[in-house]
C-alpha cells in the first residue's frame, strides 16, 4: 500500500513530514526511535491501515525529513510536546483523539504528552521495547553506535549495511538496500550519513539534553498518571527492557496490557514486523470489542 506524503506543525511551529495509510479510519500516530525516520513503520502503516485505520508515521524533529530545530531543542519533553501539538491536530478537525504507537524515543515522547504534558492527548497508547526505566548499558550501546559516525559517515549504502550487520547480528541481512538508503543523506563531499540532526547526540555529550536515568522519575509518574487503554510491546532480546522492567511497568499501570515478540531485539517493528503488527492489531482489536 502506497502512501501519501503531508506535513504538519510541532510544537514550535517547526514543519514535521508524515507518511499517511489509508484514506479513512480511526487515526493512529507512529513515533520512530532515535535516529530513526517514519520509514521505520512502513511496512506497519500498511499493516494497520489494511486493518481499517489511518495510520500517521511522522519524522520527529531533528530526523528525516522534518526540520531539524534551530538552536537545537532535543530534549525528551521537547519530543512530548510535538505529539501534543499533532495530536491537537486532530481533535481540533476530526474531533477525536488519536492512538499512539511509539518506538523508544516515540515511547516516551507519548507517555509524556499523554501522563505529564496534557492527560487526554490520546485516546490508547502503544509503547513498543520502552519502559520508565532502562538498562543504562544498552542505552550507552545504542547511543555509542549512533555517534560513531555521525559525522564521518560512510564511503556508501553498503557500507552503512556493514556497520549495522556488525550492530545487530541476529538480524538477517537485507537483499535490498532500498530501505536503508532512506535513512541516509548524501552530502556534498559524496559521502552518506544518518539521516539526523547530530545535536541529537551531541547535546547528550555536552550534558544539554536529558539522559533517560534522570528522568525516570518523571516516566515513572507519568506512567501512573496513564488511564487510557495502554499496551507495552517488548523484544524477548530488547538491549534495554528487561524482564524486571515489564513487572515494574506492570505495577505502575496495573491495567495495561502486554506482548512479548520472540526473536526481536530493541528495534521490534524491524526484527519481527509481522509479529508485532499483529501484537498491535489484535491490541486494537480489543478495544472495538471492548
Amino acid at each position: 500500500m502506497s502512501a501519501r506524503q503531508i506535513e504538519l506543525s510541532g510544537a514550535d511551529g517547526n514543519r514535521l513530514i508524515a507518511d499517511v495509510y489509508g484514506d479513512t479510519g480511526r487515526p493512529a500516530l507512529l513515533f520512530h526511535g532515535g535516529g530513526q525516520t517514519r520509514h521505520a513503520w512502513d511496512a506497519t502503516g500498511a499493516r494497520l491501515a489494511s486493518g481499517g485505520l489511518q495510520a500517521w508515521s511522522v519524522d520527529q524533529r531533528g530526523h528525516g525529513d522534518s526540520d531539524w530545530v534551530e538552536g537545537g531543542g532535543y530534549r525528551f519533553e521537547e519530543f512530548g510536546r510535538d505529539v501534543v501539538a499533532v495530536a491537537d491536530r486532530f481533535a481540533d478537525e476530526a474531533g477525536s483523539r488519536p492512538i499512539a504507537i511509539g518506538a523508544s524515543l516515540g515511547g516516551i515522547a507519548s507517555l509524556l504528552a499523554e501522563g505529564a504534558l496534557k492527560p487526554g492527548t490520546l485516546s490508547a497508547l502503544v509503547l513498543v521495547d520502552i519502559t520508565p526505566r532502562m538498562d543504562p548499558t544498552g542505552i550507552n550501546k545504542i547511543v555509542s553506535f549512533m555517534a560513531e559516525r555521525m559525522h564521518d559517515g560512510f564511503a556508501n549504502v553498503e557500507e552503512a549495511a556493514d556497520a549495522i550487520a556488525s550492530y545487530l547480528p541476529h538480524r538477517s541481512r537485507p537483499k535490498s538496500l532500498d530501505g536503508l538508503s532512506k535513512n541516509l543523506r548524501r552530502h556534498s563531499d559524496g559521502r552518506y550519513r544518518w539521516h539526523w540532526d547530530p545535536r541529537f547526540i551531541e547535546q547528550r555529550d555536552n550534558g544539554e539534553a536529558d539522559e533517560p536515568h534522570h528522568i525516570e522519575a518523571g516516566l515513572m509518574a507519568a506512567a501512573r498518571a496513564l488511564t487510557i487503554p495502554v499496551l507495552l510491546v517488548r523484544g524477548t532480546r530488547s538491549e534495554l527492557v528487561t524482564d524486571a522492567h515489564v513487572e515494574e511497568f506492570m505495577t505502575l499501570v496495573p491495567h495495561a496490557q502486554y506482548a512479548d515478540v520472540k526473536g526481536a531485539g530493541h528495534m521490534v517493528a524491524g526484527d519481527r514486523n509481522d509479529a508485532f503488527a499483529g501484537a498491535v492489531v489484535s491490541f486494537l482489536d480489543r478495544l472495538k470489542a471492548a
